[in-house]
């Protein structure tokens, strides 16, 4: 037995040996490879990237860790900083990219760096490159000389590693809750815009002697994914936010995904107003699951411009809304219409297309004569806008931007209407066509009892067409309204209280001499309604419309500009007699009370 056991611990003590030697001899190796490679990190690597990029950056850290037995290592206090001189010697010569970046972290980690491969093969693959918390700022000049410069580098950057790695491969870089700045130089003013919280993950960067040629890289990459969840901004002016979140880009695939976009106001209906101080539109806008293919990533790298074939949106919503009893701001309200706003946008853009599903749009207005609040809804929207665009180029081969929409007025009409912009017109001339088919005019009270004063009793819609051709000034064109069986009441404010009332004789009289109670006739004729109709400078661009198709409106069912001064001196000569049977009415009580105090 003792033998047994001696045995026994001769063997557990050789093995103990072997492995206290292949320990020693891993350590020992360890240690050389790590001798050779500190150097290597800490003067070559400046070296490296001040050659590669001709003398325009040069990066700086404090201290180099590294474990060659885990393959890890790190740098602190990182700064990648051009040279501004270079920058302009480059510019010069036409050498100089659009974009200058400056970066700063605590610490950039580097995960399994293969030691071994580096010394036997003299390749040095990392399989990650982790800069944790960054601070990134780029700065944008689009340089007319890189105006359609391919992806890949002129000189190979192999060129600047050959001397010490047969290869450079990079698996992954991963930029984790980066802050991101962003500077656009291209205008007399700086234009700076802040992101914090991003995470870009970069795959497959490889320097070798053929991946400079390889077209399926860009700047020496496989893929680019960009992150970014629950960013938010505030307007310049102080009344919105402008939130997305889940927004997530892939450059190979050439998509960009949107969960939800809204515009924010920071006020409620009641309060916008007040802290405008005057009239103004507020809108809130809430666009879900939004996707944009074909989406160039260069040309947003190099020129910042957001350029994709089409622009998909699942569904979502848009209410605007005017407060009336408030006063006007007298602004003058020309170049706000959406195709010269576009325009005006800073950033290029051009959409090919855009497709709309299920939008639900509504417009709400507090009237200040009624004191009562009037709507129109758009549900379930759906269509399709084509060449949006404010690039110069662009515009030049097709300045039209059109939108074909399909929609149900109150829930109930169905609505077809296509637009026509002309984006360079000097006026911005604009023109829409469309018609509404069956409907039941009563649903319309939400809009035309607060707004227009006026209750449709009963009225059954066949059809409304409009054809209009329009600028910035005035509208041309012409309305068709089919209707049958139209009854209206027109309406008073009751005195002292918010509610409207009747006006029974006015409604009568306005149903037996003004309107028609069908058009077509019994006997058949058909009026259609000539429009030309000027806007007011302070009018919005929904104004405008709502404005001019109720001019046609008013002239289909009867209200020509003669019947309704007919109808005001009714109104006047109604007003008259009132006021003079209530004079005589106190005249009477005033003498029935002094007959009373001589008794």
């Amino acid at each position: 037995m003792p033998k047994i056991i001696f045995k026994i611990s001769k063997k557990i003590k050789l093995i103990l040996g072997v492995l206290l030697f292949l320990i020693l001899i891993v350590a020992v190796a360890s240690w050389y490879v790590a001798k050779k490679i500190k150097p290597i990190v800490q003067q070559e690597l400046g070296v490296i990237i001040n050659k590669a990029t001709n003398g325009l950056y040069h990066i700086t850290f404090d201290k180099v860790s590294i474990n060659p037995l885990t393959g890890n290592a790190s740098l602190t206090a990182v700064h990648l900083v051009p040279n501004t001189k270079v920058y302009q010697k480059l510019v010069l010569q036409k050498k100089a990219p659009n974009n200058l970046y400056h970066i700063e972290l605590r610490k950039l980690s580097v995960k399994k760096f293969h030691p071994f491969k580096i010394y036997f093969n003299h390749k040095l693959e990392i399989d990650l490159l982790l800069f944790d918390k960054p601070h990134i700022t780029m700065i944008n000049k689009a340089l007319i000389f890189n105006e359609n410069k391919p992806p890949q580098p002129e000189k190979s950057p192999y060129d600047y590693i050959k001397d010490i790695f047969s290869a450079l491969h990079v698996k992954t870089i991963d930029f984790k809750n980066a802050s991101f700045k962003y500077v656009n130089n291209n205008k007399a003013k700086p234009d700076i815009d802040t992101i914090a919280n991003i995470n870009i993950t970069l795959k497959d960067w490889l320097i070798d002697s053929l991946s400079a040629k390889d077209k399926s890289r860009f700047y020496l990459l496989k893929d680019a994914y960009v992150y970014l969840n629950n960013y938010t901004y505030a307007t310049p002016d102080s009344m919105y936010y402008i939130k997305a979140s889940q927004f997530e880009f892939s450059a190979s695939a050439k998509k960009l995904n949107i969960k939800e976009f809204v515009l924010q106001p920071r006020y409620s209906e009641q309060e916008f107003v007040k802290v405008a101080g005057y009239a103004r539109e507020r809108y809130s806008l809430q666009l879900n699951n939004i996707d944009l293919l074909g989406v160039d990533f260069l040309a947003y790298i190099r020129n910042r411009e957001v350029l994709a074939n089409e622009m998909n949106i699942a569904n979502g919503s848009l209410a605007v809304f005017n407060d009336n009893s408030y006063p006007k701001s007298g602004k003058d309200r020309t170049g706000k219409f959406p195709h010269r706003l576009l325009q005006k946008v800073n950033i290029p853009i051009s959409l090919k297309k855009i497709s709309l599903h299920q939008l639900n749009i509504s417009y709400a207005e507090l009237d200040a004569k009624s004191g009562q609040r009037g709507r129109i809804n758009f549900n379930s929207t759906s269509g399709l806008i084509t060449n949006v665009t404010n690039l110069a180029k662009l515009k030049r081969r097709n300045p039209i931007m059109e939108a074909e929409l399909e929609s149900y007025l109150m829930g109930q009409g169905k609505l077809n209407v296509g637009f026509k912009f002309n984006t360079v017109a000097p006026k911005a001339d604009f023109s829409y066509k469309g018609q509404l088919l069956n409907m039941d005019g009563r649903q319309l009270n939400y809009l035309t009892k607060p707004l227009g004063m006026v209750q449709i009793k009963s009225c059954l819609i066949r059809k409304f067409g409009f054809d209009i051709v329009a600028n910035e000034e005035t509208a041309e064109g012409k309305v068709e309204f089919i209707y049958n069986d139209l009854s209206l009441a027109l309406m008073k404010k009751h005195e002292g209280g918010e509610r409207l009332k009747r006006l029974g004789l006015l409604s009568l009289l306005t149903n037996a001499m003004v309107i028609y109670k069908d058009n077509p006739s019994a006997d058949g004729k058909f009026v259609v309604a000539p429009i030309s109709y000027q806007r007011r400078p302070t009018a919005s661009f929904f104004n405008f419309i709502w404005k001019t198709l109720f001019e046609g409106v008013k002239y289909s069912v009867g209200f020509t500009p003669q019947k309704e001064a007919e109808i005001k001196s009714y109104i006047s000569r109604f007003e008259n007699m009132k006021n003079e049977r209530e004079k005589r009415r106190l005249r009477r009580e005033l003498r029935r009370v002094e007959r009373l105090r001589n008794r």
